[in-house]
């Protein structure tokens, strides 16, 4: 049976929210995962190049996928809201994920702006969500403290551009030795935080860094 794949206006906490499920290729998903796209006033959309890459990766590996455009982004309704809207938006998104697929165990990806937030959402929420694990592509580790990081025990898995200007190598390794286990690290050889000439690499990375 081939994948299916659907689009949904989600009810979120500014309005409706433009997303999209796909299913893999001729297999039942074995987990559930949001993937959350970079940063809204600077062109991110559920079309972004990487994220594509990483719901694919994603569903090669077994998942179910939902991409979904924050606020205010194509059909999506509301106003930039400057992360904290954002989060609401994923957590809105993952609710309506898990609802749908209640067996399946669930997990967050985010590239970028979206990375923040799916590690926010789960590692910074009142009560920490028990994620399968989290994915950040592309973490920017110039947009903020990540210390909310420090304290994080869901298994953490960071895939970087070698040449990630908003990311820089030296600055995610001093970050990742301060964090607890579980975690990975992946490089991955690219001209810049757009993984640009190595979104093959990229896709291949995600898949094989969840498997179990």
């Amino acid at each position: 049976m081939p994948r299916r794949i659907e689009s949904h206006a989600l009810a979120g906490p500014a309005g409706r929210l433009e997303a999209l499920v796909e299913e893999p290729d001729h297999t039942a998903p074995s987990l559930a995962a949001v993937v959350c796209h970079p940063h809204p006033l600077y062109g991110g959309t559920l079309h972004n190049k990487v994220v594509f890459r990483i719901a694919r990766g994603l569903r090669h590996a077994g998942a179910v996928v939902l991409r979904f455009n924050f606020r205010g982004v194509g059909q999506s309704e509301g106003e930039h809201a400057h992360l904290t809207g954002e989060i609401e938006d994923a957590r809105a998104a993952l609710a309506w994920l898990r609802a749908r697929y209640p067996e399946l165990p669930f997990a967050l990806a985010g590239f970028s702006f979206g990375a923040r937030v799916a590690t926010r959402l789960v590692c910074a929420s009142p009560a920490p969500l028990p994620a399968r694990w989290v994915l950040a592509a592309g973490f920017p580790t110039r947009m903020g403290d990540a210390d909310y990081l420090k304290t994080c025990a869901v298994p953490k898995i960071f895939i970087q551009s070698t040449h990630d200007e908003f990311g820089p190598r030296q600055e995610l390794e001093a970050l990742y030795t301060t964090l607890p286990p579980p975690k990975q690290i992946h490089w991955v050889e690219a001209a810049n935080h757009f993984f640009a000439g190595a979104l093959d690499h990229l896709e291949a990375t995600v898949r094989a860094s969840v498997l179990p």
